[in-house]
């Protein structure tokens, strides 16, 4: 794992309040419940907050995640005591037993195109046969990043931690993260190569159809047999 990309612990204080349960922690939780399952991996937890909520009683509920920062707030919440927290990647997610292994809030967009096949090999793995993994990223084609300039996102607010301004900038020098944006057909491939089948993209959290103003794609499969 590389250092701590959550260090700043007012950030990630403020991180449920700016990013609060919508319409995709309301997806994977039907789709929880739907497949019935019983054991349920979430892959760059973050806070927690999605995966508290998958926490049902009867329920056996892992969250992963490389940040020490976000986890030791995660570990905090109301709640928690109901999670098993690990602080890793994919590669320690799990030995083949899981009913769903869920990845939110664009975190697959995070991972490398040198990693991203191990973490899907290490998500397949985690699952038992016929599991389910879903996940959603944002669709290239809408090329969200044209509107991420200061013109656009420009915002100023008061917060608990003080005064904030904030705005979105492509391809700045300052930027400390990376976004890798992969078309539906890619991911469709990579998970196919990975082991997965019946691979089912959507373009919203409802089942929309994709289109090119898609501005979400939203990936559900299952892992098949292992393929040598």
């Amino acid at each position: 794992m590389a250092g701590d990309p959550y260090r700043d612990e007012q950030f990630v204080a403020r991180y449920d309040f700016d990013n609060a349960a919508s319409d995709d922690h309301a997806y994977y939780r039907a789709l929880a419940d739907a497949i019935e399952a019983e054991k349920i991996i979430d892959l760059g937890c973050g806070t927690g907050l999605l995966t508290r909520a998958l926490a049902t009683p009867g329920r056996v509920v892992i969250g992963v995640d490389p940040s020490a920062t976000m986890l030791g707030y995660a570990r905090r919440q109301p709640g928690a005591e109901a999670v098993t927290w690990i602080h890793g990647d994919a590669t320690i997610a799990g030995a083949g037993d899981a009913d769903l292994a869920v990845s939110s809030g664009n975190t697959m967009m995070h991972i490398s195109p040198k990693a991203y096949p191990t973490v899907l090999g290490s998500l397949r793995d985690a699952l038992r046969l016929g599991g389910v993994i879903s996940f959603e990223t944002r669709n290239p084609r809408a090329k969200e990043w044209e509107r991420w300039n200061p013109d656009e996102t420009y915002t100023e607010r008061d917060t608990s931690s003080g005064h904030l301004r904030e705005w979105l900038v492509w391809r700045s020098a300052r930027t400390t993260t990376a976004l890798y944006f992969r078309t539906a057909e890619d991911i469709t491939a990579d998970l196919e190569r990975a082991g997965f089948s019946d691979v089912d993209v959507r373009g919203g959290w409802h089942n929309e159809p994709v289109t090119a103003d898609s501005r979400v794609l939203v990936f559900r499969a299952h892992r098949g047999s292992r393929q040598e």
